[in-house]
């Protein structure tokens, strides 16, 4: 689906609006409206379950956004926390120097993508796309190029090279996409923390952040949860929580945001066992997405050639986002660098005692973190479809239809009298929203043509629509339709709530996790 049409959607049918829309809007910054609110809601719900409930070794916090200021120092946030900005003088507008050169980048990875499509449809079935981009001098000329930018670009950012950065832009001849002007300032580095004060203490001592993750406060953490929980190696602690981030360039809807929310579980490892733990979290979180109804063909790893300073491997999972592929969640082995930043700056031992190996040591981490704005964004872009589908008539009509994975979907079941001027009807549909309503998210909606009603109902995801008609006074019985096959049966009111459960339990879903 088109990524504007997407957008519309999101807006039109109550998923997410613009913040203080009616003072103009503030950037980068979004409200999650009545739908949004119970989707993101479902999807934070599975990943919560996902961990803490299908492994006994994973246990959950709540920490808070503010965190002493030596905790930044420490993780390396005040010092290191950087991005490369840099500034189109004809334009005014600033950009990230390295986001430039990844946008070249993808634009020459779409051109190797279209002459393999063209060539995919010349040759048919006897095509094998992996010798035809050795051997076909062109695309072997685009790959090669990409590869050669892709080293440049990592060994700049590993070394904090502006000026290579600079003169990489230029290399390429990246014009501003707004001026089309390649009049460049130099590069230069940008912190992304939000700073505050606290109280009424003023200068460097008041200073307070908000944080920039939600990592930090399990790490500061590691020994309460360890002790109070008895936990042994290894386990893990999660979180969900807001994180705030001031973006250079905050982009493309709910991508890139300022103020945004993150689901993350670290977990913490013998030294030495990280890279078998390593290649665990990664199949279990591509299995994660894939129960979800994620196509295997639109999720891929890649692996960072310019590793963070706390790490010693580290691969995303790219998702195909309507603007190309682009990172969903990130792996990283940290090893043992933040608890011995915490516990060389707090002077508080944060080493757990191993009876096996009877010795005290700093524990190595895995981590997973995924945005959970973005794997919202992810869900909309996969499920909503444009459709031609039969009407009440047999004729052909067109229908969007957003096909969520039933147990995340906002609304489970919408509860619909066949005419809203028949007292009879309405008062037996209510009657039977209130026995739903005790079970599922529910919707009442007596208003419009009931064709009508589910195109509405089609729009939200919603995948059950029950209809309550003249037969229901008589014999008790409803018809229920099916969001995605449109199939409709007639059932008993009381054998409703069992038939709706089994489709959208989220236990269901969690039982492709095992």
């Amino acid at each position: 689906m088109d990524f504007k049409k997407v957008v519309s959607h999101c807006k039109e049918y109550g998923f997410i609006f613009q913040s203080s829309e009616i003072y103009d809007g503030l950037a980068a910054v979004y409200d999650y409206g009545p739908y949004g609110v119970q989707l993101k809601n479902n999807i934070k719900e599975y990943w919560w379950k996902s961990m803490t409930q299908l492994h006994e070794n994973i246990v959950g916090i709540d920490a808070s956004i503010f965190m002493h200021p030596k905790t930044w120092k420490a993780s390396g946030h005040v010092d290191a926390f950087n991005d490369p900005m840099v500034d189109n003088k004809d334009s005014n507008k600033r950009y990230r120097a390295d986001v430039l050169v990844e946008d070249y980048m993808a634009k020459l990875e779409g051109k190797v993508n279209k002459e393999v499509t063209k060539a995919a449809k010349r040759f048919g079935e006897t095509f094998d796309a992996d010798m035809y981009k050795e051997t076909n001098p062109r695309v072997k000329g685009y790959l090669d190029k990409i590869a050669e930018i892709g080293s440049r670009l990592a060994k700049a950012m590993t070394d904090a090279n502006m000026p290579e950065l600079k003169k990489i832009i230029e290399d390429l001849e990246i014009a501003c996409p707004v001026s089309g002007s390649r009049n460049w300032t130099d590069v230069r580095q940008f912190n992304l923390m939000f700073n505050t004060q606290l109280g009424n203490i003023a200068g460097e001592e008041g200073k307070l952040y908000l944080r920039p993750e939600t990592a930090q406060g399990i790490f500061v953490n590691f020994l309460n949860v360890q002790k109070s929980t008895r936990q042994k190696l290894p386990f893990g602690i999660a979180q969900i929580g807001k994180a705030f981030r001031n973006e250079i360039v905050a982009r493309q809807f709910i991508f890139r945001m300022r103020e945004f929310e993150q689901m993350e579980m670290q977990f913490f490892i013998a030294p030495g066992t990280e890279m078998e733990w390593y290649k665990y979290w990664k199949e279990m979180r591509i299995k994660w997405h894939v129960a979800l109804g994620t196509p295997e063909e639109k999720l891929r790893f890649h692996d960072h050639e310019n590793l963070a300073h706390y790490a010693n491997a580290a691969v995303d999972i790219q998702f195909d986002f309507p603007f190309g592929f682009k990172e969903l969640e990130g792996i990283h082995s940290r090893t043992d660098f933040d608890l011995k930043q915490h516990q060389e700056l707090s002077g508080k031992k944060l080493q757990y005692f191993d009876p096996e190996r009877n010795e005290n040591y700093v524990p190595y981490v895995v981590e997973t973190s995924i945005g959970a704005d973005r794997m919202f964004l992810s869900a909309i872009s996969t499920s909503l479809q444009e459709e031609t589908v039969p009407d009440a008539d047999g004729k052909e009509s067109s229908r969007i239809v957003l096909k969520l994975h039933p147990a995340i979907a906002p609304i489970k079941v919408a509860v619909l009298p066949l005419l809203k001027n028949k007292e009879e009807l309405t008062s037996k549909a209510k009657e039977i929203y209130k026995l739903l309503s005790l079970h599922f998210p529910c919707q009442y909606d007596e208003k419009d043509a009931i064709g009508r009603r589910y195109r509405r109902q089609d729009a939200i995801g919603t995948p059950y629509c029950v209809t309550i008609d003249f037969d229901t006074l008589e014999d008790d019985t409803v018809t229920i339709r099916d969001r995605d096959t449109l199939v409709q049966k007639r059932i008993k009111i009381n054998e409703l709530t069992g038939i709706i459960e089994k489709e959208v339990s989220m236990s269901l879903l969690l039982a492709k996790l095992l």
